[in-house]
């Protein structure tokens, strides 16, 4: 068997713990503990954990590149959008997020989620996601059968 030195490596999470705001009007939030959590071995995805110290933890998950373009611009739609903002002076990112249990806004502090964002960028930079599922090895062995 083959080994690409450049192919599936083991799979590792890249975290980071994090105050982020929930926004109950424009004027008043609360303070949100939440962790993020980007795994290798899913690397289209980030996870979002809000209330990690409760005993109810919610987790999100959603595809990486809208946190990384959100950072920048508007993106995404439907259940998950993500803009960048500002809050106080304070560089924000917000995150809105609809389920059938309800509807959240959330702040997070742009330098944390970037600085965070370009460690996962790091252990799996854009365009080599599939080479970590092996994506690319399986379609080049079906090809040559």
């Amino acid at each position: 068997m083959h080994t690409d030195p450049t192919g599936p490596t083991r799979p590792s999470v890249v975290e980071r713990e994090l105050e982020l705001r929930l926004i109950l009007s424009p004027e008043h939030g609360v303070p949100v503990p939440a962790r993020l959590a980007y795994h290798t071995d899913d690397p289209y995805a980030v996870h979002v954990t809000f209330h990690i110290d409760s005993g109810h933890p919610v987790h999100w998950t959603f595809a990486r590149d809208l946190l990384v373009e959100g950072v920048f611009r508007p993106s995404g739609h439907g259940d998950v959008r993500v803009w960048p903002s500002k809050a106080e002076g304070r560089s924000v990112v917000l995150m809105a997020l609809s389920s059938p249990d309800g509807d959240a806004l959330l702040e997070a502090p742009t330098p944390q989620v970037s600085a965070w964002l370009e460690r996962t960028l790091r252990a799996v930079p854009p365009g080599t996601e599939g080479r970590q599922l092996g994506i690319d090895d399986g379609l080049a062995e079906l090809l040559a059968r």
